[in-house]
């Protein structure tokens, strides 16, 4: 998913694909293509995206699967700009001397960056930073025929910057803390650390396409072909209520409140809208702007009155 580096509001899916028995079906390639471990894949995806015409250069903002030595390695030598998510136990070289991260954040001076809401509380972010290079060989662990095979690579020592990203709530006791790692060397620490809150929040679109809303875990469709298009469709969607939901334009609240009244759900007191209930009440608008392209609204009314007891039009 692409999302604005100035807002963090959503933009546009920019790659799907779909595995299944005979391979992946994919937005970049019009046949087939071979399965491959997901993060092995992950390179090429990126390369894809990186070429797409969007006018502006890409960091990839990937969750702590994308943990491994080997593969920033990998990225940082395609000049692939990257941030992901890693863990403490991890042995770097910093300041001189070998450590694991876990004996450096305590030493660091957290800086207050900015207001966030976290799981509905109001919070604050703190944000530090320092440099770190990855220097031991890159561990790996795969299952291959039914077996564990761990191999270890190789590789140039890599410099990299270690973003300490802190939440903590209005009393200063943390809520979370998130370790990050990136190449992107011309943006501040505290926008570092906004863009990876930006990407955490990406969870509640996930939320929306796989429960809350799409139910794409339901679908019954058993063409694999089939569901990579209505997936395409269901991203969309999901991502256009995502923007709404979170827009403070003028307009913003009174189409919210139409999509909540064609929805036909109850909302609980004090609250305006939920997702869901819009991407219920979109999915009506569009059928109402789909049917007025057919029919006048004098035609629909009398169609209505066939087997509705509508009250008589006024006059006018």
């Amino acid at each position: 998913m692409l999302l604005s580096d100035q807002t963090g509001a959503p933009l546009a899916p920019s790659y799907h694909e779909l595995a299944d028995a005979q391979g992946v079906l994919s937005t970049r390639s019009d046949r087939r293509l071979p399965e491959r471990a997901h993060l092995d894949a992950l390179t090429t995806r990126m390369k894809y995206v990186e070429q797409l015409d969007l006018g502006k250069p890409v960091v990839h903002i990937i969750d702590a699967e994308g943990d491994w030595v080997g593969h920033r390695r990998r990225w940082d030598a395609k000049k692939q700009r990257f941030l992901t998510r890693g863990d403490e136990i991890r042995w770097v070289l910093w300041q001189g001397k070998e450590c694991q991260v876990a004996t450096i954040v305590p030493q660091l001076t957290m800086g207050y960056a900015r207001k966030v809401e976290y799981k509905g509380r109001r919070a604050q972010q703190y944000v530090t930073e320092t440099k770190v290079t990855l220097h031991r060989a890159a561990r790996e662990h795969r299952m291959v025929n039914g077996r564990h095979v761990h191999r270890t690579g190789r590789g140039k020592p890599l410099d990299l910057r270690l973003v300490v990203s802190e939440i903590r709530d209005e009393e200063g006791q943390a809520l979370a803390r998130w370790l990050l790692w990136t190449n992107v060397r011309d943006v501040s620490a505290e926008t570092i650390a906004l863009w990876y809150y930006w990407r955490w929040k990406i969870e509640s679109y996930f939320k929306l396409l796989k429960r809350a809303g799409q139910h794409v875990e339901q679908w019954q469709q058993t063409c694999a072909a089939a569901i990579a298009r209505r997936l395409l469709v269901a991203a969309m969607a999901c991502i256009v209520v995502w923007s709404l939901a979170r827009s403070k334009a003028p307009k913003a609240t009174e189409a919210r409140q139409l999509l909540v009244r064609l929805s036909g759900r109850l909302m609980k007191r004090g609250v305006e809208f939920t997702e869901p209930a819009l991407l219920a009440g979109m999915w009506v608008l569009l059928a109402m702007l789909d049917t007025l392209e057919e029919y006048t609204s004098a035609e629909l009314r009398r169609l209505a009155e066939e087997f509705l007891p509508l009250p008589p039009a006024e006059s006018g």
